[in-house]
């Protein structure tokens, strides 16, 4: 494993990984650092601290963007240092996390089964609902939750001083957005908010090259696009709508199986 650091802003780093084509991000302040999620395996987290180190000495403070296994499943590796996520991200942890480990050993080759067997499931100790400020060795960073969107529990990391923002899997670049357990008839007003409170240029999405706000406002467009054809597909039927929606068809059908769990009023 020998992904290079970039470097995006003032001592603000991404590495982009080929595993899952997931971005970590790290923020270095004055003997402190924050690192942006933990990859998804002890092994995995083991290769980004052997990164981090080539860059800092500091002790970290880490943030989960969401609850997915490929952003926390590192997180013991980083102990005991406060590791920090929204407030439904430890719910749904605690409720999915062994779900989502046995789903990752069915679909990896049997070669790296083991690596996901032995991770010990860490969630967050640190968490909020809206809003908190990390002072990062004399840097302000700020998280920040603006609604549903491609999970529950979305954390927006931002740092100002640097025109940064690590965003998680509200965006993604080189795949279409992920609809898993994603709340996609909202998911356009949480990215809608999410542009007009943050003014940064510089946008790091969970997986793929970093980005502009021209490359984000885009893909709201495609959400916005799609949440309307999902709720007509709902009253209609999907047979002369699938086709219009922006994304592989395999893709499509998730997003419109989440919209019309919402459309129902169903758990999701």
């Amino acid at each position: 494993m020998n992904e290079q650091w970039q470097e995006v802003g003032d001592r603000v780093y991404v590495r982009r990984h080929e595993s899952f084509d997931l971005n970590v991000g790290l923020v270095v302040g004055d003997g402190h650092c924050l690192v942006v999620d933990t990859r998804m395996s002890h092994r995995e987290a083991a290769d980004l601290i052997e990164a981090i180190r080539r860059i800092t000495s500091s002790p970290w403070t880490v943030v989960n963007t969401h609850s997915h296994f490929d952003h926390f499943f590192g997180n013991a590796l980083f102990r005991p240092a406060e590791i920090w996520g929204h407030v439904r991200c430890v719910e749904e942890i605690e409720l999915y996390g062994e779900q989502q480990r046995a789903n990752v050993t069915g679909f990896l080759p049997p070669e790296r089964r083991e690596e996901v067997e032995e991770v010990e499931i860490v969630p967050p100790d640190h968490t909020f609902a809206t809003g908190a400020t990390l002072d990062i060795g004399g840097r302000a960073v700020r998280l920040r939750h603006f609604g549903l969107g491609h999970s529950s529990n979305d954390v927006v990391t931002q740092v100002p001083d640097a025109g940064v923002v690590f965003v998680g899997d509200l965006v993604e670049e080189g795949a279409p957005p992920a609809f898993g357990d994603s709340y996609p008839l909202d998911w356009p007003a949480t990215t809608a908010a999410m542009l007009a409170e943050l003014p940064d240029q510089v946008i790091v999405p969970g997986h793929g090259a970093v980005v502009g706000r021209t490359f984000v406002e885009s893909q709201r467009a495609d959400l916005v696009a799609s949440a309307e054809l999902a709720r007509r597909a709902h009253v209609e039927g999907l047979r002369d709508l699938i086709g219009r929606f922006p994304y592989p068809e395999d893709v499509t059908r998730k997003l419109i199986e989440r919209a019309f769990l919402q459309l129902d009023g169903l758990p999701g």
